[in-house]
């Protein structure tokens, strides 16, 4: 059985300027570091003998892919769904996610009436450009047409199914949106739950403007924030979906709007992450480091939330170790391949080097939530608690979480 499926999947190809049970996953190739104030026209680039011979050293997987190989590397069995196109574009993600242990189910539609060869059919590039200051801006094709970008795909094929079916959570992005039909989205959603497979959903960005969008759009985010097992999102985007500027407040309006929703997590980027669900809260600060790129962060900390989701391990616990995963991915360069590995994780855990904050998390947790408890991970020698707050100790967090990770080293290093 696949632990893990993830609905689009990307590659992404990084020029840092100061660096020296799956569904589908969409290939899209990233290029970052797209020269200032010069006109680039992507799609003689990208069909250039340049982008194969001199930019490939670049070239590297993204999106869903950030994700699936971060929970790879957790020891998660991942697959990927989604499609490729058949150029070189292809074939390197294909190579990529072999290399990860990552399988990965093509999404076809078998219509015998579109031309396969046709720009709609290749691999979905994204151009990823960063600027001196690491501030990133995303192109593709998809940013330029009001249809997705693989608008003919109108059905989930057999495979795909399977491929739901046997795994244990499905994981789908806003991005999704840009790529396959809500149609096609809001299909894989509800066999997902008729299969009993858990949802994970990361709106993105893109939340606000599903939410402004076409009736199917509409429809079909709501459905996702409606079903999903677990809602994932920064407190900026909890804060446009519901109108709520306390992200444990929008929290629990996603959750009382859900129907199978059991977590909300809100990730608040540098301070770190809350776990909120129908009867307690849980909030776990950052992890001190040296941040390098934030891109991936994001998708490498989802990862990291379905191993605590699959191994039903304690929320304070589950929030700790995606922090650290998100931390680790924050001291590389570029997605892909360079989002966080187990030897980095188990470091930087080891050192229990918090980002304590006090003053913010009591501001943030001052409210009558009524809730049956607030749990808070803390740099505290041993637990405590008063009325109001569970403080669990971070040392007491580390010698449950590091067996579990240097279990997943040892059998990712010793072959089966």
């Amino acid at each position: 059985m696949s632990l893990l499926s993830a609905i689009s999947a990307w590659i992404s190809c990084s020029m840092c300027p100061n660096c020296h049970r799956p569904m589908s996953t969409t290939a899209n190739l990233t290029w970052t570091g797209c020269p200032p104030r010069r006109r680039i026209r992507f799609g003689p680039l990208a069909a250039s003998d340049y982008a194969e011979k001199i930019l490939s050293q670049y070239w590297e997987a993204g999106g869903n892919c950030n994700m699936a190989i971060a929970a790879a590397r957790l020891g998660l069995k991942c697959i990927a769904i989604g499609h490729l196109g058949n150029e070189v574009y292809g074939q390197f993600l294909l190579d990529v996610l072999q290399d990860e242990g990552i399988s990965m189910v093509g999404m076809s539609d078998n219509n015998t009436n579109v031309d396969s060869s046709a720009a709609s059919y290749e691999t979905l590039l994204c151009w990823v450009l960063v600027d001196p200051l690491q501030r990133h801006g995303f192109c593709s094709r998809a940013d330029f047409s009001k249809e997705p970008a693989f608008s003919w795909m109108s059905k989930l094929s057999a495979q795909v199914k399977t491929a739901i079916k046997q795994s244990k959570i499905l994981f789908c992005n806003g991005y999704g949106f840009d790529e396959l039909s809500p149609g096609v989205i809001a299909a894989a959603v509800e066999y997902a739950v008729e299969a009993g497979t858990s949802i994970f959903f990361d709106p993105g960005p893109r939340g606000k403007s599903l939410s402004a969008g076409t009736t199917e759009e509409r429809e079909a985010l709501n459905l996702l924030l409606r079903m999903s097992d677990v809602l994932l999102l920064t407190s900026d985007e909890a804060e446009s979906l519901t109108g709520i500027k306390n992200p444990v407040l929008a929290g629990q309006e996603l959750l009382k709007q859900g129907v199978l929703t059991k977590w909300v997590i809100v990730k608040m980027g540098p301070r770190g992450s809350i776990l909120i669900t129908r009867s307690s809260i849980s909030c776990a600060p950052a992890f001190e480091v040296n941040v390098v790129d934030t891109v991936g962060c994001g998708d490498s900390f989802v990862a990291a939330i379905a191993y605590g989701f699959i191994h039903n391990m304690p929320k304070v616990n589950t929030l700790a170790v995606a922090n650290a995963v998100g931390a680790a991915t924050a001291t590389g360069c570029g997605a892909g391949r360079n989002v966080a590995n187990l030897e980095k994780v188990i470091e930087l855990i080891s050192a229990s080097n918090l980002k304590q904050d006090d003053k913010f998390w009591n501001e943030l947790i001052d409210e009558n939530f009524g809730v049956e408890e607030i749990t808070s991970l803390s740099n505290l020698v041993v637990d405590g608690s008063d009325n109001r707050l569970n403080c669990v100790s971070l040392q007491k967090v580390v010698s449950e979480l590091l067996p579990k990770l240097k279990s997943a080293q040892f059998k990712r290093k010793v072959p089966f």
